[in-house]
């Protein structure tokens, strides 16, 4: 007489675990670390000054009349707010049916949109994107950080800074990251005005990173007797201008083609400006389904673009 196997029998319940793995990265260290604040308008504007250049002249005769006064104007700078939205669209009996890893089929998709959404920003505040108004048929783009930096750079052969959001960055013939660029650019900000903060880079630069000298041979240590936060990352550059944090970021332009780039950061002079912040909007209902949207505009306030840097025009890692 024959077993009688699992091959045959009818009726058995299938094993489906009842949790989702998902490891898609959804950390944003560039815009978790930047401020916040308000903007009013499609066009957000604000001020940047600076100080005049120190001389060895400023010495008056005794008594003598005080000097025509030399003032010079702030400088106005603005930026793009950008729309980004995630809609998701569920039917009444996908809602309904008995689901495995999720009780509401909307709320799970919900929150996988706000997750996307977020990926989204990141790599768009980082970006070579220029700022655009766009029009009635074609959407508003906010100027990203490499459009931004023009102050402070080290870039390949033929390769040129942008500026003000509105002229992107230009590729140059691609090198290795060395510590003498990270160097160059540090000093640069430095002598700026800036304090330089955060080196942030993309995985394969921070292993490069993580061979310079300047790396701190021991991690800083908090008491065994309290609870420990790490911020951003444990390396520290030991620079001629201070510790700066070394932050590895997913969403760092990283490519097959090279012209990759590092931003030495300091997160104080930076900001994302909402104009509307994250919201979610139930879209009217036309049959037997769900459709939601999630919303949120906005754009990037570089305070002062000179107290950031960039390292570009580099090879993959």
């Amino acid at each position: 007489m024959a077993t009688y196997q699992t091959y045959t029998a009818i009726g058995q319940r299938e094993d489906l675990s009842d949790v989702i793995y998902n490891i898609s990265p959804t950390d944003t260290p560039f815009m978790s670390s930047i401020g916040k604040t308000k903007a009013t308008a499609i066009l957000h504007e604000w001020q940047t000054d600076s100080l005049a250049a120190a001389v060895l002249t400023n010495a008056a005769v005794e008594g003598a009349t005080a000097s025509d006064a030399t003032m010079s104007p702030t400088s106005r700078v603005g930026n793009r707010t950008q729309i980004f939205q995630k809609t998701i669209k569920i039917s009444g009996t996908l809602e309904a049916v008995d689901k495995a890893g999720r009780k509401s089929e909307k709320a799970y998709q919900l929150a996988k949109a706000s997750a996307e959404i977020k990926r989204d920003i990141e790599l768009t505040l980082l970006s070579n994107q220029v700022a655009s108004n766009g029009d009635s048929s074609t959407a508003r783009k906010l100027g990203g950080l490499q459009a931004w930096l023009s102050t402070n750079g080290d870039f390949g052969t033929s390769g040129s800074a942008g500026s003000n959001g509105t002229t992107a960055r230009t590729n140059g013939t691609n090198r290795t990251f060395t510590e003498d660029i990270l160097k160059v650019v540090i000093k640069e900000v430095y002598e700026a005005g800036g304090n330089p903060k955060v080196l942030m880079v993309n995985p394969g630069h921070k292993q490069t990173v993580s061979t310079f000298a300047g790396i701190a041979a021991q991690r800083y240590m908090a008491p065994s007797n309290e609870p420990t936060t790490i911020i951003g990352a444990a390396d520290v550059y030991l620079s001629d201008f201070g510790t700066v944090s070394v932050v590895p970021n997913r969403f760092m332009n990283s490519t097959n083609s090279g012209n990759e780039t590092a931003f030495v950061v300091d997160p104080d002079m930076a900001a994302v400006a909402y104009l509307r912040p994250f919201q979610t909007n139930e879209l009217a209902k036309t049959g037997d389904s769900e459709k939601t949207q999630i919303l949120a505009e906005f754009t990037l306030e570089v305070r002062n673009e000179a107290a950031h840097g960039i390292a570009a025009d580099l090879i993959v890692a």
